[in-house]
């Protein structure tokens, strides 16, 4: 047959368009290659860890794949520093186990940790930190170890969580510490509503984290928002049962960064013990929080649907002088409304040091046994409009 030039270059658009394709797609590592077993039994710490050491080696995309099934982990750290790609996919269709017996991972601090990663994603899995025999332990009053987070990020850039859910976790189900643009999103966060220390996501020094469209119900705050947060966006979640949404606590340390852009929006309670609110110690410290949008948030049987509360001091401890040093400024409640289960259902308790200035509160109809509730401030100044129940204190 004979080739002509037209032929040729035919030819070689097809082999360019191939290795175009080839070139955009992942390359993908899968951890049963490595020696991962799914049966829920056998240890795979090992098999994950050398997936995700051939992952960083390549100066490609990548990704590693959990197939379905069971697999057993301890504490494992996965370390970014060295990776030489700038975007690995984990794409998990498994369930992630951690041992049974809680004191083999109860001292590690994290089960599962990422440090110094950049352009992460994981989507997908089920991570069953197995926690409940350790929540036993601590309501007994026994001596017990304090817990391993589940998953936690520390000082990572560009983190994308996607369809992801956490059960019955050691302590904090999730924590992003030291981060900058991370987007966790479509999340099922879950423990039982007597499980101590169990935060569905715990934030702190990070800045431009995004939660959306997640369901948390926990024994301790669904999402608590610590020292040094800023430019944070919550939207269309769900708590309950738990603590609520709650910037703090802060102000343990007398230099402390603060909190400032907070966004927290289209937001449910169900049967919570708090719904919105910002703690402080009742201690001196320099830090501040600013600059905080609460708006769309329907309360369905919170016990404290809205609270400032700057009188933190379990058992009357390690508060000298009893008062808050944390400046609280320019924070806007609106359209908040529902059902409270406590008659003060609006509660702004401010440090008398430090007053609270810039109080807004807009569109707020909160009941308390089909009851007219009632507002109490103290130290706070601001404004209200639309405020008729409970009748605005400011």
């Amino acid at each position: 047959m004979l080739i002509t030039k037209k032929h040729m270059s035919l030819l070689l658009l097809v082999i360019l368009f191939f290795f175009h394709l080839s070139s955009g797609t992942n390359i993908t590592y899968n951890v049963q290659s490595y020696g991962a077993k799914p049966d829920g039994k056998t240890y795979s710490t090992k098999a994950f860890l050398n997936a995700w050491a051939a992952a960083c080696a390549s100066t490609k995309s990548v990704m590693i794949y959990v197939p379905r099934g069971r697999y057993l982990l301890a504490s494992a750290a996965f370390w970014g520093q060295n990776c030489k790609n700038k975007e690995t996919k984990i794409k998990i269709d498994g369930t992630l186990v951690a041992p049974s017996d809680y004191k083999v991972i109860g001292n590690t601090g994290n089960w599962l940790k990422f440090e110094r990663v950049n352009g992460l994603t994981i989507s997908g899995g089920t991570f069953d930190g197995q926690g409940a025999a350790l929540w036993t332990c601590k309501t007994s009053g026994k001596s017990c170890p304090n817990g391993a987070t589940t998953l936690a990020f520390y000082n990572s850039n560009n983190i994308v969580i996607s369809g992801l859910t956490s059960l019955n976790s050691q302590m904090f189900h999730m924590v992003i510490d030291g981060c900058q643009n991370a987007k966790l999103q479509n999340m099922k966060i879950s423990a039982s509503a007597n499980s101590p220390n169990t935060d569905g996501i715990h934030i702190a020094a990070s800045t431009g984290v995004t939660i959306l469209k997640t369901v948390i119900g926990t024994g301790d705050d669904c999402i608590s928002i610590g020292p040094g947060t800023s430019n944070l966006w919550i939207e269309n979640v769900s708590c309950g049962p738990g603590h609520g949404i709650s910037i703090g606590s802060l102000g343990w340390s007398m230099q402390e960064a603060g909190v400032q852009n907070v966004t927290v929006k289209t937001t449910t309670f169900r049967g919570t013990q708090n719904g919105l609110r910002i703690k402080t110690w009742a201690r001196p410290s320099n830090g501040f929080v600013k600059g905080v949008l609460f708006q769309h948030s329907v309360m369905v049987n919170a016990r404290y649907p809205i609270l400032i509360d700057q009188e933190y001091c379990p058992d009357e401890k390690n508060c000298p002088g009893q008062v808050s040093g944390v400046k609280i400024s320019d924070v806007t409640y609106q359209d908040i409304h529902g059902t409270s289960t406590s008659q003060v259902a609006l509660k702004l308790a401010c440090s008398k040091a430090n007053p609270c200035q810039g109080i807004r509160l807009e569109d707020v109809n909160l009941t308390f046994k089909n009851q007219q509730a009632q507002a109490i401030c103290s130290n706070a100044a601001g404004t209200s409009y639309g405020v008729n129940k409970p009748e605005s204190c400011l």
